[in-house]
């Protein structure tokens, strides 16, 4: 790697400095909008954490600009950089989390209220928001590079926005919108489309984390928790083959689970 001059640096680090007037404003922003949740009342609160969500995927934003510029200028990542990315999504997933739950496998019924709180943020920018954030954690994850330590940290990190997206589809509004009148078909079709690809895609990166890197049940069990929560959206929008492939693929799952557990249970009886 060829040498970093003097110029590289001071125009890496005028640029940094730049963004970082914006990220301090940004912080100041998600506290304002803190002060305004002790308030009294709590009206509209479902918004607020809503704008939070936005606020600290912006911030993300800025932290990921601080790493390209980094790789462009200086030839090497900023790790603190993709540090605070990954703390910074985190929080704008945590926002969505306080206010549709981050439930994997449950009824509606059982967060359904929860929806009352944003109940007139169209699906276009529920969407779109989920979107974004899939979009910046899978930057943050290039940036890393495949081999990066924290690379089954991302798996987490994608679980809880498959949770957060499926829970923030009002499941009975999209059930009637799915009719072919709806002039919100289309846009209820690619919504529920993503949900199904990041629980399917999150079960099959918990089970490759168990099996390559943790060899830690709970990783299996999660696999199998994102799988039951993916049937789960089959069976009530009546797909029924796929509910059925489902199940077949979450019982062999289970049993291979079963069995993993019981070879080491005698495994450890023999020690």
């Amino acid at each position: 790697m060829s040498k970093i001059t003097q110029e590289q640096r001071n125009r890496y680090a005028a640029k940094v400095k730049e963004y970082k007037v914006t990220i301090d404003s940004i912080l100041a922003k998600e506290q304002s909008f803190l002060s305004v949740l002790k308030q009294p009342g709590g009206q509209g609160v479902g918004y607020v954490k809503k704008k939070l969500s936005e606020q600290m995927l912006s911030l993300t934003s800025y932290h990921i600009l601080i790493n390209s510029l980094s790789v462009a200028l200086l030839g090497i990542k900023n790790e603190d950089a993709l540090a605070e990315a990954r703390k910074s999504i985190g929080r704008s997933i945590k926002y969505l989390e306080e206010i549709v739950t981050g439930y994997v496998d449950a009824s509606f019924s059982e967060y359904e209220k929860n929806l009352e709180e944003i109940s007139e943020v169209s699906y276009e920018d529920r969407y779109a928001l989920l979107r974004k954030i899939g979009f910046a954690i899978r930057e943050i994850e290039e940036a890393y590079g495949a081999n990066s330590k924290w690379k089954w940290s991302f798996v987490e990190l994608w679980g809880k926005l498959a949770a957060v997206a499926k829970n923030s589809l009002d499941l009975k509004r999209a059930y009637l919108d799915m009719d072919l009148e709806s002039p919100n078909r289309m846009i209820v079709l690619s919504y529920l489309a993503f949900i199904k690809k990041l629980l399917q895609t999150t079960a099959d990166r918990y089970r490759e984390k168990y099996e390559v890197s943790s060899m830690k049940m709970d990783d299996f069990k999660q696999a199998i928790l994102f799988l039951n929560a993916l049937r789960r959206l089959h069976v009530v929008f009546g797909e029924r083959s796929e509910a059925d492939e489902l199940k077949k693929k979450i019982e062999i799952w289970s049993a291979k689970l079963e069995n993993d557990l019981k070879k080491r249970d005698e495994e450890s009886k023999r020690r």
